[in-house]
Parts: structure tokens; C-alpha cells; sequence
């Protein structure tokens, strides 16, 4: 069974000042295309480059998590560091999740390029940071999830399948 970590990145939620909306959007999203049986857990961390790190690690490496999605601070704004720590804790950068994100959402709302989208691994596990808006993580993940499957076959994480009525997995012939 596959393990999924959905990070929110909000000071704000974290606080308790303002309810986390891209958790559940991202949950729910998977619910909807996921058909094999995944372990969700959701979690919320301040912004920040060492303590996204820091969450980051822990659930890939302690939690055991085969895909970790971070959504929120992706931005430009100071406190927006979520590239950063993701960068301090993979071993592979996996750009084109990042170009393909930003060029989904780019038709929707010019300041798409304002967001920092990318992916890594980290050992055995895929980690994608998104937006914090639930439409934009919806146009994000519909994106890139066709390729999400083979990736985790490629860095030997569990396996995962999805509805092809939804998103048709990509995984070449052998």
C-alpha cells in the first residue's frame, strides 16, 4: 500500500488563523483518481526553509511516505520557501513536473509565473510542491499526474494505479 503525504505550508494555518484549504483539496483530489489502496496523511507546518525541510524528512524518511505533495509556498513573497527546502533535502530535481505545472495554470491565470512549482526524490519518495489555491492544485495535479505512477516505479516506491476515465497513468509497454 502506497503512502501519501499531503503537506500544507501556511504560518497562517498553522496557527490556526486560517483554515487549510489546500490539504483537503489535494486529499480530495486523489481520493477521485487513485484506485488502489493509499494511506493518506495530511499535515500543516509553518512557512519557512528549515521548517519545511524539516517536515519534509520526516515524512519521507520516518513516516516512510512514497509521495509527499506540499502545497503553499511556492510564491515569491519572503516567507515562500518551500523550493528552497526542498532542494536542501532531495538528491534529484525533477524539472519538468515545475514547467509543466506552471505552463497548466499559466491558461488560467497570468500570474502563474509568479509560482515555483518543481519535484524531487529523495530516496524512495516523490515530492511535488504545488500552490496553496485549490483550483490551481486541481490544474496542477491534472497536469503531471499521468507521469506520477512511473515515477514512483522508477525510485522503487509502492505502486499506485488510477482511474484511466481520469487520469490515464502512463507507464510504457515491456
Amino acid at each position: 500500500m502506497a503512502r501519501i503525504a499531503v503537506l500544507t505550508v501556511s504560518d497562517r494555518a498553522f496557527r490556526g488563523e486560517y483554515e487549510d484549504r489546500g490539504g483537503p483539496a489535494c486529499e480530495a483530489w486523489l481520493r477521485g483518481v487513485i484506485t488502489s489502496e493509499v494511506e493518506i496523511l495530511r499535515q500543516i507546518t509553518p512557512d519557512g526553509r528549515v521548517e519545511v525541510a524539516a517536515a519534509l524528512r520526516d515524512l519521507a524518511d520516518t513516516w516512510g511516505a512514497d509521495l509527499i505533495l506540499a502545497t503553499g509556498g511556492t510564491g515569491p513573497a519572503p516567507r515562500d520557501q518551500t523550493p528552497e527546502a526542498m532542494a536542501d533535502v532531495i538528491t534529484m530535481e525533477l524539472a519538468g513536473f515545475g514547467e509543466a505545472m506552471r505552463a497548466a495554470n499559466s491558461r488560467v491565470v497570468a500570474t502563474a509565473i509568479l509560482s515555483r512549482q518543481s519535484a524531487g526524490v529523495r530516496g524512495k519518495t516523490l515530492i511535488i510542491t504545488l500552490p496553496g489555491s485549490p483550483n490551481a492544485i486541481s490544474t496542477s495535479l491534472e497536469a503531471i499526474f499521468a507521469a506520477v505512477p512511473y515515477c514512483l516505479d522508477l525510485i522503487g516506491a509502492a505502486r499506485i494505479e488510477t482511474d484511466p476515465a481520469v487520469i490515464k497513468a502512463h507507464r510504457p509497454k515491456t
